[in-house]
């Protein structure tokens, strides 16, 4: 039975829904259920070719030489196909929207840098004979150094992963090496703190492992054009992707998707429609590329490791005051999909609770691994499962129940993040109220009454604290980094001013850069920062004692309207972006 609880929303919404709820049947249900839905391998061509790829047995090879005479010349091969016959040979998803260096091939070209990476592809009559033809191409590789660990592959010396990006670190907007979030001054608030805590958090690559692995067929249509069946979650990206590496006008690729047999984000890459199109293209002929299941297991993109290490300052009523957080996002050995997790984690830190100090430093780091992807909520899960982890342990510390912990620090309305915006919509303490009802889970009455909706927004909780910069987000390895000092902005700044001023690039074929592109006006003059107040921890909202009834909750005082800012006062001009895709925050 699904609980509906809108009252808890009534002021804000005025919705009637049909649907929710509701045992209404999907239109696409009686196809599945009698086996009539027809997924991109129902559709057959006549004469349609079958492509396979070889691939690398290494982490970290060069090329020495390639012999593909005798594929070439095998049964039923109609085409071989190497680097050099790809139009455009390099790309990366994002670079659709100007976001990031084109850094990973369709086909090795001098180097492969993680097992698995296709190098050459066979185009034949049938599958078996592209199979057998695989086995007769001849490459002469040179091991190389190759790197597993994030860490390691940050530190000085370590082997070169990808060379577009030399340092193994995803470079932002060409100048920045990770994703930083500074709120408060979580030093002082950690020398002030009754308890520090840190642990380390280490994910695995988790593989989709959809019924239907990745493909599609492309087969030529009249006038230049040709049509793709594809199983891609993304079709446009798709598309796209698949039009910059083949060389054509999108207009000429007709795409169709229908029902994806799988995907929770592993469809997300484009992995076989690009190098299908380029098979229709150059034998004239219908093609089909699609992996088998141990290329899907083995090649196809998981979600990343991440590895998270979380510090936090608590007071002994069970208040955090601080938290600190170093991530490390393991992107393979090319890009993707991983720098946009990386925006999107930092802009869910610290998770759902308000926390008056915040400090985190998210990057991403290139592996000789096999290059990582989308996966239901990437960018969060890892990390919201790491924090919920670090909850209970700091409970357990304060010894505190965690239900009750989590509503004594969940985010009340008006709370305001470390993004500086104020939260709305919260309703954590509701959720674990209900939550703790239905498992039969004992909180106090004191828990009972609390609200997400008093409490919050008053007092510091409301404020932007003063908040201490440092300039480690600059290119360059960590060791050789040239940082400018320490400086502190003053309370209440709602934005940061660039240490170095953006200019967004437009797309690397030679168009020009899209109106919309947001750039940077100079920052504003520096002025002589101001001292921060002693750090003084906020007298707790809600602090349950075992064995003794808590008294009534009361919320703080509200705070004295601010006084407005000075006309003479200016902010850079930057648009404010919630994610890379482009929307106003």
């Amino acid at each position: 039975m699904l609980e509906l609880r809108k009252d808890l929303f009534a002021d804000e919404r005025d919705d009637n829904l049909n649907v929710i709820g509701k045992g209404i049947q999907r239109q696409d249900m009686p196809g599945h259920v009698t086996g009539l839905t027809r997924y991109f391998d129902d559709h057959a061509f006549d004469g349609m070719l079958h492509l396979k790829v070889v691939r690398s047995p290494h982490a970290s090879a060069r090329i020495r030489s390639i012999d593909i005479a005798a594929a070439a010349r095998a049964p039923g091969v109609k085409r071989v196909l190497r680097a050099a016959d790809v139009p455009v040979n390099k790309n990366t998803l994002l670079s659709l929207i100007n976001f990031g260096k084109d850094d990973e091939p369709s086909l090795a070209v001098d180097q492969v840098h993680y097992k698995g990476e296709p190098v050459v592809a066979i185009i034949a009559e049938t599958e078996a004979q592209a199979l057998a033809a695989k086995k007769l191409v001849r490459i002469d590789y040179e091991p190389m150094p190759a790197v597993f660990d994030v860490e390691e592959a940050l530190k000085p010396g370590a082997p070169v992963v990808n060379e577009t990006y030399p340092a193994n670190y995803f470079e932002y907007h060409e100048r920045f090496d990770h994703q930083k979030l500074r709120f408060g001054d979580v030093e002082r608030a950690f020398a002030s703190a009754d308890m520090v805590l840190e642990h380390r958090y280490q994910m695995s690559p988790i593989e989709h492992a959809p019924t239907e692995t990745n493909g599609s067929i492309a087969a030529p249509e009249q006038n230049g054009r040709f049509v793709v069946h594809s199983c891609a979650q993304g079709l446009f990206f798709a598309l796209g992707t698949a039009a910059k590496i083949v060389a054509v006008e999108s207009n000429r690729l007709h795409f169709i998707g229908g029902t994806v047999g799988g995907g929770f984000g592993g469809k997300v890459d484009s992995l076989t429609e690009p190098l299908a199109v380029l098979g229709a293209m150059v034998t004239g002929r219908p093609v089909r590329f699609v992996l088998d299941r141990e290329e899907e297991m083995l090649y196809g993109s998981p979600r990343g490791a991440e590895r998270i290490y979380i510090k936090d300052g608590l007071m002994r009523d069970g208040r955090i005051v601080a938290r600190q957080i170093r991530s490390y996002f393991d992107a393979g050995a090319y890009t993707r999909l991983s720098s946009y997790a990386a925006i999107k984690c930092t802009a869910h830190l610290p998770g759902p609770y308000w926390i008056p100090n915040v400090s985190s430093d998210v990057h991403v780091a290139y592996t000789n691994r096999c290059p990582s992807t989308a996966m239901r909520g990437f960018g969060i899960t890892a990390v919201d499962f790491a924090l919920e982890v670090q909850m209970d342990r700091l409970a357990e510390a304060a010894g505190m129940d965690p239900m009750e912990f989590r509503i004594l620090n969940a985010y009340r309305d008006g709370d305001m993040k470390p993004h500086r915006r104020k939260a709305s919509n919260t309703a954590l303490i509701e959720c674990v109220q209900v939550a703790a009802g239905k498992a039969n889970w004992p909180i106090s009455e004191q828990g009972k009454r609390q609200s997400s909706l008093t409490g919050g927004g008053a007092g510091e909780r409301a404020q932007i604290p003063a908040t201490v910069l440092d300039a480690r987000g600059q290119i360059g390895r960590p060791d050789t980094r040239q940082s400018g000092p320490t400086q502190t902005l003053p309370a209440g700044t709602s934005r940061i001013a660039p240490s170095k001023q953006p200019v967004m690039e437009g797309a690397r074929d030679g168009r020009a850069a899209p109106t919309q592109v947001p750039r940077y006006e100079p920052a504003r003059t520096a002025t002589q920062p101001l001292a921060p107040a002693a750090y003084a921890p906020p007298p707790s909202p809600y602090q349950p004692v075992a064995g003794r009834q808590p008294p009534p909750y009361q919320p703080p005082p509200a705070p004295p309207s601010p006084a407005p800012a000075p006309a003479t006062q200016t902010q850079h001009g930057a648009v404010r972006f919630s994610s890379v895709f482009g929307r106003r925050r």
